[in-house]
């Protein structure tokens, strides 16, 4: 008998092309996917892996395995979420994906709401950029800044939020428009609508920092290192940084929140989306934004 623990490890390693990102994606280590690989390869009695310097090549039998093996992952994928969906009560746990600026300014300062509401629940937040994927259960819930295409998701628009350029108030003061500098996402985030609207305004003028990550934007403008693109929700509240008009329209984004339609009238899940709706509410600015022109 082929155990289907080591099969979807197998499976994993198949989509996601290396041991690590297959260890990432299953929360595991690299050491446990490929004693799951080889404990399969003795039970099928295959050669199923080429084994090379730090790397995994599937042979022809590994290829035929994973093709034929795919659809066994979805319908597991689906029955775990059919017996999510017909627990009764609020009692378990949810998996709840969003970009790391929305998890860490709107949902984490706000749990401890959901918390008293649902005693019973117990919250998973991942914070990243890469969409989970709700199909195979990496989230029960997500919040995304574009509306899905995947099949088999319910998604609907919840809100929206503002970015502008933001810099230190002495910054603003002492240097010419012709003098400002810029910091900007990384190469990772070129199609961001946002990192598009930056360069646009900088033109010419120097890009001097790249971070993907924007509390490291928000630290660097307060500083004086430059202006950076930040949403409403980190750049109004705080005091060290005020908005700089560049004399055009500000970008905004939306925010969708996303279910999988086997889960989107579990209790658990629909608590959890109630809360996340709630989050995304806009509150009153913590103050009044100055605004420089350019």
């Amino acid at each position: 008998m082929i155990d289907w623990t080591d099969l979807h490890h197998f499976v994993m390693l198949a989509r996601e092309g290396t041991l690590s990102a297959a260890a990432r994606a299953l929360g595991v280590d690299h050491v446990t996917v490929a004693r799951r690989i080889a404990a399969l390869e003795q039970a099928t009695r295959l050669k199923l892996v080429d084994r090379r310097a730090r790397l995994y090549v599937l042979t022809e039998d590994g290829r035929r395995l994973a093709t034929a093996a795919a659809p066994m992952e979805d319908a597991a994928y689906a029955v775990e979420r059919a017996i999510k969906a017909a627990r009764p009560g609020l009692l378990g746990e949810v998996t709840i994906s969003a970009p790391p600026s929305l998890a860490n300014a709107m949902i984490a300062p706000k749990l401890i709401e959901l918390r008293r509401q649902h005693p019973g629940l117990t919250i998973k937040l991942i914070g990243e950029k890469r969409a989970a994927s709700l199909n195979r259960r990496e989230a029960d819930v997500a919040l995304r800044l574009t509306r899905p295409a995947e099949a088999g998701l319910v998604a609907r628009r919840i809100g929206s939020f503002g970015f502008s350029l933001y810099g230190a108030p002495a910054y603003l003061r002492e240097t010419p428009p012709s003098a400002l500098s810029f910091i900007a996402y990384d190469a990772s985030m070129d199609e961001a609508p946002q990192q598009q609207w930056l360069k646009a305004i900088a033109g010419r003028r120097a890009i001097v920092l790249l971070t993907s990550d924007l509390e490291n934007q928000a630290a660097a403008a307060r500083t004086g290192v430059g202006l950076a693109a930040l949403p409403h929700f980190l750049g109004d509240p705080d005091p060290h940084l005020v908005r700089f008009d560049p004399g055009r329209s500000e970008i905004t984004r939306e925010i969708w929140l996303v279910v999988h339609r086997d889960l989107s009238r579990a209790p658990l899940v629909r608590a959890v989306m109630q809360f996340l709706a709630r989050c995304v509410k806009p509150g009153r600015q913590a103050k009044n934004p100055v605004r420089t022109p350019l």
